[in-house]
């Protein structure tokens, strides 16, 4: 559910990360994107790049909060919000908790390997040292609409 002073800023970043899962979806790639975002600044951005970069772990939140770490001077990504357009997977979860990123805000569910709702909630797992505050459903539509179609679209070119 989406309450809180914080709506308005949600949504105009998650604008941000679908701009980036557009760059992706124009690559070829699964259309993901996420922006990191410090005291209402935009401070990095990442899409989905694996084909491309031929690296597995070259998911848009890792880019992203690599990009907002160099942009930021240090890997401590304190009062940060990453907002992504799919819930994040265990490694991307993961690297929120190793990050410190504040926040997180996405768009929409993954079944099949989400780190933060849909399978396990990494982020705030019980006894690690930093757990991460979660608002989901963001542009939820949006979010899934790109992916389904992307999806639909690669059916129809390998059918």
């Amino acid at each position: 559910m989406i309450e809180g002073p914080e709506v308005n800023q949600d949504f105009r970043f998650m604008r941000e990360a679908l701009i980036e899962a557009d760059k992706a979806r124009r690559l070829g790639e699964v259309p993901i994107g996420a922006v990191v975002v410090c005291r209402g600044n935009l401070v990095g951005r990442g899409h989905n790049r694996r084909e491309t970069q031929k690296d597995p772990t070259a998911h848009a939140e890792i880019l992203a909060i690599q990009d907002a770490a160099r942009n930021l001077g240090g890997w401590r990504l304190i009062n940060t919000t990453l907002y992504v357009t799919v819930e994040p997977c265990f490694m991307c979860a993961g690297a929120l908790v190793l990050a410190r990123v504040k926040r997180l805000v996405y768009g929409v569910k993954d079944p099949k390997m989400g780190g933060i709702d849909s399978l396990v909630n990494l982020v705030q797992f019980p006894g690690i040292n930093h757990r991460v505050e979660v608002t989901s459903g963001v542009y939820e539509a949006e979010c899934r609409e790109i992916i389904q179609r992307f999806f639909q679209e690669l059916r129809k070119s390998k059918g």
